[in-house]
């Protein structure tokens, strides 16, 4: 292509730039567009399917929801997993706004697990504090986000801009006035004025190398290179944490995390090559994953996450979350090897570094508004240093910058020319250099010495080679060649990795201490100084164009937290942090001493053409269809064409979806009827209780496809539609699924008289769906759950077992329970004496506390935990207590170390 001239830039203006249309993007321009702001959303790739949330969300690892968890517990849980260097006042507002957001998103048609009262069905991960939300289908929510977008209200005040890329942010007066970038498929030349410019690009996710040596197979999103840290940068905002990287463990030649704390909820967990438990530190911390490499380096390792020991409805349940919702791919991955849950524990290893502020506490400088330090300069989501923020906190702070950022005045004065000139050169240079090194081998080199030199554990030798090394590579980045915009975008992100790796090393440099576990772990420099380090260790662009670090005292914590006492004090400037002496191995006029004494398949058929009727329907999707427009192509002749037809009613979610999705699950072809289900389940959250929908979804649960009854079982459940003798009779369908659907359904309806048929069911997992379902019926109920959960605690299956007796110490544990509880205790099957453990925390004490103190002795470490944890609900006996201390000082298993040293300090 030919270099456009500067002159003939494609100029656009509005009074709120986003740039970067993923998690916090999306929700930054939204929430603007709400405050009146005219928008305009600019993203490089397609929002539709753009930044890491496009490919599905397994769960919430952040939500505090009230009942569960306190903003004030999580608050100090996050202190602690940052070591202390936190601005609380950020976090809180993860903590205080993501309830409300999830409700948000809920609105929106985002689907939340939920136990059987309708609540959210949070679960325990950390040690302490219950926050994880789980989101069976949460592969749906960058979906929902567009359609939410291309609402038509939305589309009054919201300008989206695909395939446009940002490459510098523009700054006038001190505040930042718009961006400059240009189009990556026609290559044209944009710049932007506008009165407020939000960040949202994500993390600097292709920063080390992956070990497997591919480029774009990076643990976060690859196409996240850290563009919004660079531009962050040049425009003078300072960055903070830096030298906090992310690790996160992984699956062993797969880009994708291996899921423990989806699994750990199920029963999963990580274990040695001997199927030893071996973390001892929470799961935020980044101390885990110190103990996490120097386990995978040690004669006991590899490491693996332990599954093979679940039942098969555990093992179904994380299959469907792992492999749709999480890693589309990772189903397959593991077929390829003649893998499965069943039969192998999955090996796990140690991704690549990167600079992310969601899973670490790395990016852009940000107050509890999501202001940066360039007036009008915003940063939101996984570039923004607000420790542990995750998918929620992304959300919240795109709401914070949304809202505060509309508030702004247009800007109406000119571009600065210079760095409008200056973004134009670094854009088109490659074009000058076509024959040039190509951007792949450049891109490998670069991120080559970022793991040798960069990636802990780090020394201060290391360390100063790479800032000598990325310096010099500045020249090799310059003489980068490209020939299209698809190389131009490319070769423009090898400078934001180059900007990002520099960062990385420099703020390394200075931080001369060891904090943060395996994140900031230095060989030369060990140990934690929070005598002179507990500080905020901030970077920014000095005038000169060099790189000057600061710190910045941590403010009062608004939670106390024990062990941490910020001093407070003044903003203080280190200046430029320089490179150690690493020309010669030591002094050049001193020689070695000792030389030598330090021991060192096939290929897969081409697709059939399709109809062009699929185009067709498929193009309707961006002009926000009504029913009426989709009915030709719902009823059309090829069922590929009705897929597409129901797919794209799916996204739009126009008035008359609910009717027009029930009546395509009596379609003839099953993968029709497949995705209407499937659609139904996703919109339910938003599709209106009708009752023309009512009777199009009580037509289907006659159909002869088990699929589509399960579906109809399912929305109408969840829309509280349908009666007593609905469900009633639906206990009676050859369908597990629907049976299980009207189970749900009759207790939420107060009816457990019609369960008994239930109790007796020929499958297991309708037994076990009712005996956890049953703790949504109160114990004073007029039809209490005890005489069917007495019936289901003496179930031939342990795992029906196991199920009734957990829920029968939520619903008091009353006789013959309790009995059935001691006598539990010293089953064989683990599961149930795990379920008989939890249920003795609600028994009488004079029952219980013996038969849990023999638990707490128990072979199985879950077996264990139950019993330390229940045995806090009981008063204290001296037997008890000497139980509970020897399990806090020598238990094997960390997690029930853990859990009785928290039940000791409750007494």
């Amino acid at each position: 292509m030919d270099i456009p001239e500067l002159t003939d830039a494609t100029e656009l203006s509005c009074g709120v730039l986003v740039i970067g249309g993923g998690t916090a993007g999306t929700m930054a321009a939204l929430t603007a567009a709400e405050h009146g702001a005219d928008v305009l959303l600019l993203e490089k790739a397609h929002v539709r399917h753009s930044g890491a949330l496009a490919m599905g969300m397994d769960g919430v690892n952040n939500a505090v929801v009230p009942g569960r968890a306190t903003p004030e517990d999580y608050v100090a849980e996050i202190t602690r997993a940052n070591d202390g260097v936190v601005n609380q006042a950020t976090v809180r507002q993860t903590a205080t706004r993501g309830h409300a957001m999830v409700r948000r998103l809920e609105r929106y048609g985002v689907k939340f697990e939920k136990d059987e009262h309708g609540d959210y069905a949070v679960r325990q991960v950390h040690r302490s504090g219950s926050y994880v939300l789980p989101m069976p289908e949460g592969k749906d929510v960058k979906k929902v986000l567009y359609r939410v977008l291309r609402r038509r209200e939305m589309r009054e005040r919201i300008r989206i801009e695909n395939r446009v890329m940002p490459v510098r942010v523009l700054t006038a007066g001190g505040r930042a006035v718009g961006a400059a970038g240009f189009d990556t498929r026609t290559g044209r030349f944009v710049t932007v004025r506008a009165g407020a410019v939000i960040l949202a690009t994500g993390a600097a996710g292709r920063l080390g190398l992956p070990a497997s040596g591919y480029l774009y197979g990076t643990y976060e999103n690859p196409t996240n290179a850290g563009d919004g840290h660079a531009m962050a940068y040049h425009a003078g905002a300072e960055l903070s944490g830096i030298e906090c990287f992310q690790v996160n463990p992984l699956i062993k030649d797969y880009n994708g995390p291996a899921c423990a704390y989806v699994a750990n909820p199920f029963g999963g967990y990580q274990v040695n090559r001997h199927g030893e438990r071996f973390v001892d530190s929470d799961y935020w911390s980044g101390q885990m994953m110190s103990e996490f490499a120097a386990e995978v380096a040690s004669e006991r390792g590899p490491v693996y996450l332990k599954l093979s020991h679940l039942p098969e409805e555990s093992v179904a349940a994380l299959e469907t979350i792992l492999h749709s919702t999480e890693r589309p791919t990772r189903g397959t991955f593991h077929a390829g090897r003649g893998h499965d849950y069943r039969t192998h524990d999955v090996e796990m290893h140690i991704s690549e570094i990167g600079l992310c502020g969601g899973h670490s506490a790395s990016g852009v400088w940000v107050d509890e508004h999501a202001r940066t330090t360039v007036p009008g300069l915003y940063a939101a989501g996984d570039l923004a240093c607000v420790p542990h923020n995750y998918m929620i906190g992304a959300f919240v702070y795109g709401e914070l910058a949304g809202e505060d950022a509309a508030a702004l005045p247009p800007y109406t004065g000119p571009l600065p020319a210079e760095q409008v000139a200056a973004a134009h050169e670094l854009v088109y240079r490659p074009l000058r250099n076509p024959d040039g090194p190509p951007q792949p081998q450049v891109e490998y080199k670069l991120r080559r010495f970022v793991n040798d030199y960069v990636a802990p554990p780090k020394s201060g030798a290391r360390l100063s080679l790479a800032v000598e090394t990325f310096d010099r590579m500045r020249g090799e980045i310059a003489a980068m060649g490209a020939r299209t915009p698809h190389e131009l975008m490319r070769c423009a992100e090898v400078g934001f990795i180059r900007d990002c790796a520099e960062m990385a090393a420099r703020a390394s440099l200075a931080r001369t201490e060891s904090r943060w576990g395996l994140y900031h772990e230095r060989t030369d420099r060990p140990g934690r100084d929070d005598t002179q380090w507990l500080v905020h260790l901030n970077l920014r662009r000095a005038p000169n164009g060099s790189m000057e670090f600061l710190t910045r005292p941590v403010a009062p914590y608004l939670v106390p937290v024990e062990g941490y006492a910020p001093g407070g004090g003044d903003v203080r400037v280190i200046g430029e942090v320089l490179p150690e002496q690493v020309a010669t191995a030591g002094p050049r006029e001193v020689p070695p001493v000792d030389p030598g004494a330090v021991a060192r398949g096939p290929a897969a058929p081409a697709p059939a053409a399709g109809s062009p009727r699929i185009l067709e329907v498929l193009e309707l999707a961006e002009d926000a269809p009504e029913t009426a427009d989709l009915a030709g192509y719902l009823g059309d002749p090829d069922p590929a064409v009705r897929r597409a037809a129901v797919g794209v009613l799916t996204e739009t979610a126009p008035d008359g979806t609910g009717p027009a999705l029930a009546a395509a699950l009596g379609d003839s072809d099953p993968l029709v009827r497949a995705a209407a289900g499937a659609g139904l389940l996703e919109l339910v959250e938003v599709l209106p209780a009708t009752p023309g929908l009512e009777a199009a979804l009580t037509t289907a649960l006659d159909s002869p496809d088990p699929t589509a009854r399960a579906a109809a079982a399912g929305t109408l459940r969840a829309l509280r539609l349908g009666g007593r003798a609905l469900y009633a009779r639906a206990l009676g369908d050859p369908e597990p699924r629907v049976r299980i659907e009207a189970v749900r359904a009759l207790v939420a309806l107060a009816a457990p008289g019609d369960l008994a048929p239930a109790a007796a069911d020929a499958s297991r997992e309708v037994r076990v769906a009712l005996a956890k379902s049953l703790a949504a019926v109160p114990p004073d109920a007029p039809e209490g759950p005890g005489p069917l959960l007495t019936r289901l605690a003496r179930d031939a299956d342990p795992l029906v077992r196991a199920a009734a007796l957990e829920t029968a110490g939520a619903a008091g544990c009353p006789p013959p329970l309790d009995a059935l509880a001691g006598e539990a205790i010293r089953e064989t099957a683990w599961r149930v004496r795990r379920g008989a453990a939890v249920a003795l925390g609600a028994a009488p004490p004079d029952l219980a506390v013996p038969a849990l103190l023999r638990a707490a002795a128990d072979p199985h470490a879950d077996v264990r935990r139950a019993a330390v944890t229940s045995l806090a609900a009981h008063p204290p006996t001296p037997e008890a207590t000497t139980a509970l201390r020897a399990a806090s000082a020598s238990d094997p298993d960390p997690d029930v170390r853990a859990y009785a040293r928290r039940a000791l300090h409750g007494r």
